[in-house]
């Protein structure tokens, strides 16, 4: 019989003749002991030299079972902590802030939350305080009731993802301390809303899945090509017919902020800018024939910039948040035999405004550091993909923007010690683990959990090998990337199917460095347990 269950049987009964004197012994209703008005039996002789009764003994407690698993547990003896008919949420003293997160769990626990109150027995209280690493938290199961302490909102948020995972794993919270942080700072999932359209109730459910993960980045790709997709006032042109209010997106916003995640728009370009340029064709690339660069934007007409730097602009506004995404890659005129001769107006613009020596990777360069120019007085970290930086030439990336590494394929690409080596901070999106592309166009494969469980890390940041551990600490974290090449290729439930259990993995090597401690197998069930409980 489980310690943690049911009544406690007493040894076997005495077999004697004389009399005996049965004990009950009631354990309160809401002591964790399996339930309410359970009673344990206890047999001793009647004589006055009998021993006292005998009195509850556990085992040492196991870490709780979560996803992504915690990273330290101190075990203790005694029964952990479940929900009781009078538990309750509580926040701490100075703790105010907590009122939301308290009121969620209280939800989720289907338990009252009453406020800035002392705890009782049996209650969760939720308190600010400490001095750990952001994000990070303690979680102390004790004498009834459980205390999650941290030293920011999300590191208590987080510590209470981890009691709402271990009761739907184990119907408890072990006994003991948990003391658990991320091992990276960036956890997310970025997700290509330009070619595929996700509704809003869709993308607030991926943020809760993400929450309950611990991540706490969705990077959106809302322009491209194909479709853009979030309402503009400034140039409404623009806009697809199937798109996002503005209304909607402050909707997404605010729960994402509830849920302490950090929401990375992204208006890719010089390239990529399809869907804004067909009502603006005088500022297309076109080559020396006249032909058209899809996608691409002439860089050398100043109505260029600043058509997008009143895109960024109006929509820096309406996301705020940390970080801007300012795209860079695959720029159409960088990857013909002769870039020179064939856009001879994006050569002369670069040695006007960079002298005789510069080409037109240098003017590329020059609109990535113009448009970290536009966001950074905003407070907003930029960002930018790999093939977006450039070996050698006369301009040199800016070095405050950070580096989203997700191929060695494309052209401008550079091993990513190089990037490592210049001192620049990345962000791991490679594609060979962290690509889910419907349709699977280009050789791509449908990435699997396992195989990100098994063979992947943050070290990998192209293909299949490591970078030097001595980077490490410039490795800022990774997304799981879902983009809509073919985006007939998969419904919306379909995606959310199958990015299901890569997302799980990609959060366990995102918050643990170590190696897991469960196989795949189990960290499979486990996944199934968590998921379907509740």
């Amino acid at each position: 019989m489980s310690p943690s269950r049911g009544a406690l049987a007493a040894g076997a009964a005495v077999a004697v003749a004389a009399a005996v004197t049965i004990t009950v012994v009631v354990w309160p209703e809401e002591s964790g002991s399996g339930g309410p008005g359970r009673t344990a039996v206890a047999s001793a002789p009647s004589h006055a030299s009998v021993a006292p009764s005998p009195t509850r003994s556990y085992p040492l407690s196991s870490a709780p079972r979560t996803i992504p698993a915690v990273r330290e547990h101190i075990p203790a003896r005694g029964p952990g902590w479940q929900p009781g008919r009078a538990s309750t949420v509580v926040i701490g003293p100075g703790s105010g802030g907590l009122a939301d997160e308290a009121q969620l769990l209280a939800d989720e626990l289907k338990i009252r939350y009453r406020g800035a109150v002392p705890a009782r027995a049996g209650d969760v209280e939720l308190t600010l305080g400490g001095s750990g690493a952001p994000e990070s938290y303690t979680l102390k199961t004790q004498g009834g009731r459980v205390t999650i302490t941290g030293p920011d909102q999300a590191g208590v948020f987080y510590g209470t993802r981890t009691l709402k995972q271990s009761l739907r794993a184990d119907g408890a919270m072990p006994e003991g301390e948990v003391r658990d942080s991320p091992g990276r700072p960036q956890r997310g999932l970025n997700l290509d809303i330009a070619r595929k359209y996700y509704s809003v109730g869709w993308i607030e459910d991926r943020l809760r899945e993400m929450a309950d993960l611990k991540l706490n980045q969705l990077g959106l790709h809302f322009s491209d090509d194909q479709a853009f997709r979030i309402q503009s006032d400034t140039h409404p042109e623009v806009v697809s017919p199937e798109h996002l209010t503005k209304a909607e997106v402050r909707q997404i916003l605010a729960l994402a902020g509830r849920l302490h995640i950090d929401v990375v728009p992204e208006i890719d370009s010089p390239g990529h800018l399809g869907a804004v340029l067909r009502p603006h064709p005088d500022l297309q690339l076109r080559n020396t024939a006249g032909v058209v660069s899809t996608g691409s934007i002439d860089i050398s007409n100043p109505g260029s910039a600043k058509l997008v730097d009143q895109l960024i602009g109006e929509f820096m506004e309406l996301f705020g948040g940390r970080y801007w995404h300012l795209g860079g890659d695959e720029y159409r005129a960088l990857t013909v035999q002769n870039p020179a001769a064939s856009y001879p107006q994006l050569q002369r613009a670069a040695q006007l405004k960079y002298g005789s020596a510069a080409g037109i990777k240098d003017l590329a360069t020059g609109w990535l550091n113009d448009r970290a120019a536009v966001v950074r007085p905003h407070g907003l970290q930029p960002k930018a993909w790999n093939d977006g930086f450039f070996r050698g030439g006369i301009v040199r990336a800016d070095k405050n923007i950070e580096v989203e590494y997700w191929t060695g394929k494309e052209y401008g690409a550079r091993p990513p010690e190089e990037y490592l080596g210049e001192g620049r901070r990345l962000v791991n999106l490679n594609d060979e683990f962290l690509y889910y592309v419907l349709g699977q166009p280009n050789a791509f494969v449908y990435p699997t959990g396992q195989r990100i469980y098994e063979q992947w890390t943050p070290l990998v940041l192209r293909g299949t090998k490591p970078v030097p551990s001595r980077y490490s600490g410039q490795i800022l974290g990774g997304r799981f990337a879902v983009w809509g090449d073919l985006p007939q290729a998969q419904t919306q439930n379909q995606v959310a199917a199958g990015i299901r259990m890569p997302l799980r993995a990609t959060a366990q090597k995102l918050w643990d460095p170590a190696t897991p401690a469960l196989t795949w197998s189990q960290f499979r069930a486990l996944a199934t347990k968590i998921d379907t409980a509740g």
